[in-house]
């Protein structure tokens, strides 16, 4: 039987919420024997304390300094202990989970992994910038704790249950696949006008606001890309990137004797969720069943540099390396938001993206936080500038 002691950073966001229904329901059906030690969110003091009562976590933390009195006062009675303000946030992470959910939004979720993961947790990782920003402090982090480091993202996720760790010489290419977004067949001069309302509506995955512009702008599948380099020991360049439309082949490992491994499933955050949970196990989900039959037919097509200039642009900062990467990630972050909030055309989020990587230099190797999280807000304070000019423009 699966037993785990785990703990939810971000447990009020959605993969939070998924993983702690998965908890209860593997619990409830006699799969497993899941212990939750601790749970945290960033600003939502009542979904949190809900959580934690639900789950009878031993420690409950809130980003938000002025939010803990009503979080204690939301858990009298419970037995729960509580905390608040980013050392509370690291107080959860430093507990003695064997098993880590990171899934704390942004680079506040940075800091946190790193201190599960010195003292050796597993950890299952639902934030991109965890990588994207700091993936060499990560990965130096994962090798003096001693844990496994567990992706989340379905693509990284289809990677790691086909991917074979012990002969890495062995495989030829990964390819990641991706949707396309929902201006695949969009004829480019049209872009122009996208709005926000059409940019969020992805034909295949629902998700936020943020995660679907860049699948619209295909950053995501940049983004993936540059964390699959950290992930999987191979070399950068035999990461690929394909268009699935169907979204029911969800990345693929190419061998050397001609086999590619695919993972196949119903596109449901669900699933890798609960591949992480349970991992070298698996338990029982909620999730659709896969009817090859239903699907009919699957469609492949090149990834398009020149129709998505994001994606050009997460490879060229990965080839730079250095702190290229936490650049891109944070302008990306800035010019996408002005984008929902009607500040910026669509087809200006890469060029902000760009005008950053080429304005903010660091040479930094990028193991060190202070100099990540430096170079995180010196990117966005030109991304802004630079979104403010060109409304000035306008």
């Amino acid at each position: 039987m699966l037993k785990r002691r785990a703990t939810i950073l971000g447990a009020t966001g959605s993969v939070g919420q998924t993983t702690l229904t998965l908890i209860d329901a593997a619990n409830k059906a006699g799969d497993a024997e899941i212990e939750v030690v601790a749970v945290t969110a960033n600003s939502k003091v009542e979904e949190l304390a809900e959580a934690a009562i639900a789950c009878r976590a031993e420690f409950a933390a809130i980003a938000n300094p002025h939010a803990g009195e009503e979080l204690a006062a939301r858990l009298v009675g419970t037995g729960i202990k509580s905390g608040a303000g980013p050392k509370a946030i690291l107080d959860a992470a430093a507990m003695d989970a064997d098993w880590v959910m990171a899934a704390i939004v942004g680079a506040a979720g940075i800091e946190p992994l790193l201190v599960a993961a010195e003292r050796g947790a597993d950890i299952a990782f639902a934030n991109k910038e965890c990588l994207v920003c700091a993936g060499d402090a990560v990965l130096e982090a994962m090798e003096r704790g001693g844990g496994k480091l567990l992706p989340v993202d379905s693509e990284h996720n289809a990677i790691f249950q086909v991917f074979d760790f012990e002969r890495p010489h062995r495989i030829r290419k990964l390819i990641l696949t991706a949707s396309g977004g929902p201006f695949r067949d969009r004829d480019p001069s049209t872009l122009t006008k996208i709005t926000p309302a059409e940019a969020v509506k992805h034909p295949n995955w629902s998700m936020g606001a943020k995660i679907s512009v860049d699948s619209a702008t295909m950053m995501n599948k940049g983004l993936e890309r540059i964390e699959a380099a950290y992930i999987f020991p191979v070399d950068k360049d035999i990461i690929d990137i394909v268009v699935h439309p169907q979204s029911v082949i969800h990345s693929m490992v190419d061998y050397v004797d001609g086999s590619v491994l695919a993972q196949l499933g119903t596109p449901d955050m669900t699933i890798p969720v609960a591949s992480a949970l349970a991992w070298p196990d698996r338990i029982n989900t909620p999730a659709e069943q896969l009817d090859l039959t239903k699907v009919g037919h699957m469609d492949f097509y090149p990834a398009d540099e020149v129709r998505f200039p994001a994606l050009r642009l997460a490879r060229e900062s990965l080839d730079e390396g250095g702190l290229a990467t936490c650049v891109l990630n944070a302008a990306n972050e800035v010019a996408v938001a002005a984008f929902l909030k009607g500040h910026l055309p669509f087809l200006d989020i890469a060029g902000v993206t760009e005008h950053c990587l080429e304005k903010v230099r660091s040479n930094n190797a990028g193991s060190d936080l202070s100099e990540i999280l430096a170079t995180d807000k010196l990117a966005r304070d030109h991304a802004w500038q630079r979104v403010e000019a060109l409304a000035g423009r306008a």
